[in-house]
């Protein structure tokens, strides 16, 4: 068994749904005629060196794939047929092949990618994990501000109001002394003085 790799070129023009069902159909050959897929590679959408089919630009896919002569025929011939593909190539890229080795590489190597896929959710849920719980400690911690302020507030408050009261005494003492006319001042302060004796001839 040999191992080739073909390209094809789609027209630039469809969509992912009408791609979708010439690219199965390459997949499904491969599979009918015995042959071992390794790999789908969808390049994209690229410029191309010259014309095709007044085309500029072209969608690039390559089919890396073991198999005989005879698929590497039917699959030529498919791409002749399909007016969606605007040119193909195939290259021999083994003469012989162990096939075995290259089902367990695949395998492996899906097997990594599936491992990367799942660290990568991971790392993906907890980033956002802690995001979550660092909105969460801002919220908690702008409510705890919100609440010392308004405690602070309040402190205040209830300080003015104490100092208001103990003000008032000593503003009310002061408002009677200014209060008592002068006159009463004097007399008593004449009241307080003891007044000369007279002594008897």
């Amino acid at each position: 068994m040999r191992r080739y790799e073909t390209f094809v070129i789609i027209d630039p023009d469809l969509s992912q749904d009408q791609r979708k069902p010439l690219i199965n159909r390459v997949e499904e050959l491969i599979t009918q005629m015995d042959g071992f897929l390794v790999l789908t590679d969808d390049w994209g959408e690229r410029k191309l060196a010259y014309t095709i089919k007044k085309k500029g630009r072209g969608y690039y896919v390559r089919f890396d794939y073991c198999g005989l002569a005879p698929l590497v025929n039917e699959i030529e011939r498919f791409f002749r047929i399909e007016d969606r593909a605007l040119k193909y190539m195939t290259v021999l890229l083994s003469e012989d092949i162990d096939l075995e080795k290259l089902k367990e590489e695949k395998a492996a190597a899906e097997t990594a990618a599936a491992k990367t896929a799942v660290a990568e959710t991971a790392a993906a849920e907890t980033a956002v994990a802690e995001t979550a719980a660092t909105e969460t400690a801002a919220t908690e911690t702008a409510a705890t501000e919100t609440a010392a302020t308004e405690n602070k507030s309040d402190l205040d408050n209830a300080l003015e109001e104490d100092q208001k009261k103990e003000l008032a005494p000593a503003e009310k003492k002061a408002k009677t002394d200014e209060d008592v006319p002068s006159s009463e001042t004097e007399d008593s302060a004449a009241e307080k003085t003891p007044s000369p004796t007279i002594e008897e001839a």
